[in-house]
């Protein structure tokens, strides 16, 4: 295993101080390192929590700031935070209208999640994100896994907060953009996650993991390696059947890197959606394409597709400035 860490058991807290250090204009590190938030709070704005495993960066500390997140609580490797790290979070972002959690659908979120909601001081409401088409149940979750769709939420969400939306109707908004998103990836490689040492799971040279979640967990099925067309086409497609999109519909497209996989092939993989989306009528009317929601450095893609209207595209275009996301400002 080659990594460029020091010590496995101080990995966390190092990356910690060194991204607070990096972006010290838009967040600090909460006490003890145990979240991440906004540097400077607006009074009288429902507050937005994330948070999950490390691992996935920029998700969710990436996304913390102007127009997204105001606090994200990061757990050890592929290890979702404890309410403890949630509960401070709320505590010191809460500036009197209420919070609102956001969780990836995997079973330790959702559990230490509910605990924090139940204990927090304030009022409080859950927005739960299960986008992922591939499996209906899978290693770490029941029900659909939480993956890239994350990112649309709490951007729009994010917006929405920022303009000075209540808590009732963030909660309505970020479960409707929910119901619109859906997303599946394709893994080329497993991932090493530094405690274990070794990689998560075994796989040919030529083969590839059909809709792999982002902890290197199964997939649909394992079968040879495709050409890019054939993979867009199974991951879109399967994508527009849950959406149900009708013809002439507008979506946003994110096409993500797990972390190893360079923008010269995620723009084809942008290309080659496109020309599925346009075979179904379906107009992608804004992209985003980087590694945005990765699994440290598994080679590998997912596709995002969520419908558009004239309530969530403003929201999107809205302005932005965090580490990971910046534009409009």
């Amino acid at each position: 295993m080659k990594k460029l860490i020091n010590d496995v058991e101080t990995l966390l807290t190092e990356s910690l101080d060194g991204f607070a250090a990096a972006h010290s204009d838009i967040v600090t590190l909460g006490d003890e390192g145990r979240f991440v938030r906004r540097s400077e709070l607006k009074k009288g704005k429902v507050a937005l929590i994330s948070g999950g495993g490390s691992g996935h960066e920029p998700l969710h500390a990436g996304f913390v700031g102007h127009g997204m997140l105001d606090a994200a609580c990061p757990g050890q490797v592929f290890t979702s935070p404890t309410p403890d790290q949630m509960l401070a979070a709320a505590q010191a972002v809460d500036t009197g209208a209420g919070v609102l959690f956001i969780v990836k659908n995997y079973s330790g979120d959702m559990m230490n999640f509910q605990m924090a909601a139940e204990m927090v001081d304030c009022d409080n409401e859950t927005v739960i994100v299960n986008d992922d088409v591939a499996v209906e149940n899978s290693t770490y979750t029941t029900g659909r896994r939480g993956v890239a769709g994350t990112l649309i939420v709490e951007k729009i969400v994010g917006a929405a907060a920022e303009r000075g939306d209540g808590l009732a109707t963030l909660k309505k908004l970020g479960n409707a953009v929910n119901k619109a998103t859906a997303s599946m990836g394709v893994a080329l490689t497993s991932c090493t996650v530094p405690a274990a040492g070794t990689p998560t799971f075994q796989i040919g040279s030529d083969e590839m993991e059909m809709g792999v979640g982002i902890h290197g967990e199964p997939g649909r099925r394992r079968v040879k390696l495709a050409s890019a067309d054939d993979i867009a086409a199974e991951l879109t497609g399967s994508i527009l059947k849950d959406l149900s999109l009708r013809r002439g519909a507008e979506v946003l497209l994110l096409v993500n890197g797990f972390g190893g996989t360079p923008l010269l092939e995620l723009y084809l993989m942008v290309n080659a959606a496109r020309k599925v989306l346009g075979g179904a009528g379906v107009r992608a009317i804004r992209h985003l394409t980087g590694s945005y929601v990765t699994s440290l450095e598994m080679a590998g893609c997912s596709i995002t597709v969520s419908a558009a209207d004239d309530t969530t595209l403003p929201l999107w275009d809205a302005p932005v400035h965090t580490a990971a996301l910046r534009w409009g400002m």
